[in-house]
């Protein structure tokens, strides 16, 4: 392929933008707030799960603790309406009967309100756990909100470099050839990003390998406007006073 060495030149510019453009979306890639988010994630969905665990717990005491104050209701009626029935009688069995009934009871209602102080206790430690993990899950999202602040800020500075990366590449690219262009392009996907290089001290720069033997008097021989390329990686060799031939 023929090209004036002008646009071969304008090869390494283009070269250089798509080189910069390919350095800004690694780090756009690559910003720390990507790790460190999926990394707060991992976390929030444990805590997420610590208080769903421990909202359960404080539910089954709550449970626990109502059927007990229900018992304790029951009883307390119970004792209300013997009592009330031993001031009516003068039947001395009745009396036995319901003193007797009584006494049980006051047991039973003795009894209940020892489980209900331990349930109670229950109750304020699964309270507790559930505002502490409550706590750490409003802190959490506090920090995933700062660091995804962090790292939209941080795209939108790189987003602004690759779009201005983008227009300079656009204006170069629409003064070169479509053919020479195109070429680039093949070359530049066979060479992984490197589709064209200075050729300087006879060293590629894509590469770095230096031309030697035959390969070295293939391109001495080469016409100004022939297109050449590096034998090793294919990108195609930009000669200049630099060059050493």
């Amino acid at each position: 392929m023929k090209a004036s060495p002008a646009n071969q030149k304008e090869l390494l510019r283009l070269q250089s933008l798509d080189t910069k453009i390919q350095q800004v979306e690694h780090q756009a890639k690559a910003l720390p707030q990507h790790a460190e988010l999926t990394a707060l994630a991992a976390q929030a969905d444990a805590v997420r799960m610590t208080l769903s665990s421990r909202n359960g717990e404080l539910e089954d005491v709550r449970i626990e603790l109502g059927r007990i104050e229900s018992d304790v209701e029951v009883v307390e009626k119970r004792i209300t309406r013997d009592t009330e029935r031993l001031q009516q009688t003068s039947s001395v069995k009745d009396v036995q009967a319901l003193e007797t009934e009584l006494a049980a009871l006051k047991k039973r209602l003795f009894d209940l309100e020892e489980i209900e102080i331990a349930v109670m206790e229950r109750l304020e430690e699964r309270e507790a756990a559930v505002a502490e993990t409550e706590s750490a899950r409003v802190a959490l999202a506090g920090t995933i909100a700062e660091t995804e602040t962090a790292r939209d800020a941080a795209l939108v500075d790189l987003r602004r470099q690759l779009g201005e990366l983008g227009r300079d590449r656009g204006a170069v690219s629409a003064q070169l050839p479509e053919d020479l262009t195109a070429l680039y392009e093949k070359r530049r996907v066979v060479g992984h990003g490197n589709g064209a290089a200075l050729l300087r001290a006879r060293a590629c720069g894509a590469c770095t390998i230096t031309l030697t033997g035959s390969d070295l008097d293939a391109v001495r021989r080469a016409p100004e406007d022939e297109v050449v390329f590096c034998p090793d990686c294919g990108a195609v060799l930009v000669r200049t006073d630099e060059s050493g031939i």
